[in-house]
């Protein structure tokens, strides 16, 4: 009788974040779920984004991430990187080599309004004239103060953590703050869903391109691999994320771009995409809802989405911040 073949060491690349560590042993689980046997070792990945606590738009934004797992993924010192595909460029290529196999099944897309622990604001609406509130997302700066333009907005960067002790902080973090904006998906990961005073739908604040979704990514010849993890693709979101996607790769957006984007299957089976490309202050904006008579050609959806927008003066917001 032979013996079983050795089990394969599997290394997944992640960066050291509490948020990301959460998302590494999400994978594990799914992937011992397949494969029992397999050795996982856990690579922490540090970048240059990591040690910067400025804006990232001057260092080369949230792709910079993508960018050092890439490039440890290439290298051949990981087998895996896992990335939040709304942090990844529309407007770079990915490596030589690598190849996306596997998007999860989304999770929640929508964004979350967190106060300090005491108080007794309820909703946004509840925030005082000129309340402080912080994000570092353009699209979230730009959706805020269109529905409130007295609205002081904060840059706060940092593992989730770090961005509540700043908020409950107050005056001893050195940063005073009313309330944060952050993602519903990640307070759920870490087990903080009770922190969030409203949960914002998506016709309030439209989500960014691909939230909600983890990527699987591996080099292209690791067949072996690629179709372990191929196992994991949920078919549905890679169809919506596909229209997401190729209507941002359409306006060349990267992740300091004002761009909103979300596609739904509707019961029919339909494709509907709405994508919104927003001035900072969310005064200007360009906007398109458009649906397919095609569900199996996300594609075509997206370009078709992207068209519409540029139509209307996207590339300008996009590049100069310029009103219509």
């Amino acid at each position: 009788m032979s013996a079983d073949p050795p089990a394969r060491e599997l290394r997944i690349g992640t960066r050291t974040s509490p948020m990301a560590l959460a998302q590494t042993t999400h994978v594990t689980r799914l992937l011992h779920a397949l494969d029992p046997r397999l050795r996982i070792v856990t690579v922490p990945v540090q970048s240059e984004a990591g040690l910067w606590h400025g804006d990232l738009s001057g260092t080369g934004g949230k792709g910079l991430f993508v960018k050092a797992l890439d490039a440890r993924l290439q290298s051949g010192d990981i087998d895996l990187a896992l990335h939040c595909l709304k942090d990844v460029p529309g407007d770079v290529p990915l490596r030589e080599g690598l190849v996306v196999v596997a998007h999860l099944e989304r999770a929640d897309v929508r964004d979350a309004l967190v106060v300090p622990e005491h108080s007794g604001v309820r909703r946004l609406d509840d925030l005082p004239h000129g309340a402080r509130v912080g994000t570092a997302s353009v699209r979230r700066r730009a959706q805020l103060l269109r529905l409130r333009p007295d609205l002081r907005i904060v840059p706060v960067r940092g593992a989730v953590g770090t961005r509540l002790d700043l908020l409950d902080g107050g005056r001893e973090a050195h940063v005073e703050l009313d309330a944060l904006v952050l993602a519903s998906a990640g307070l759920a990961r870490l087990g903080l869903t009770h922190r969030a005073r409203q949960v914002f739908e998506t016709d309030e604040l439209l989500p960014a391109v691909g939230a909600g979704v983890l990527s699987l990514e591996c080099r292209r010849h690791d067949t072996a691999l690629a179709a372990l993890l191929e196992q994991l693709n949920h078919e549905r979101t890679l169809t919506e994320a596909t229209a997401e996607r190729v209507m941002l790769q359409g306006l060349r957006g990267h992740c300091n771009s004002p761009i909103a984007g979300y596609c739904v299957t509707g019961p029919d089976g339909h494709l509907s995409l709405r994508g919104m490309v927003f001035s900072p202050d969310g005064t200007a904006f360009a906007q398109a809802h458009l649906r397919s008579d095609a569900p199996h050609d996300p594609a075509a959806l997206g370009a078709h989405a992207a068209t519409e927008l540029l139509s209307q003066g996207a590339r300008a917001l996009i590049d100069t911040g310029a009103p219509l």
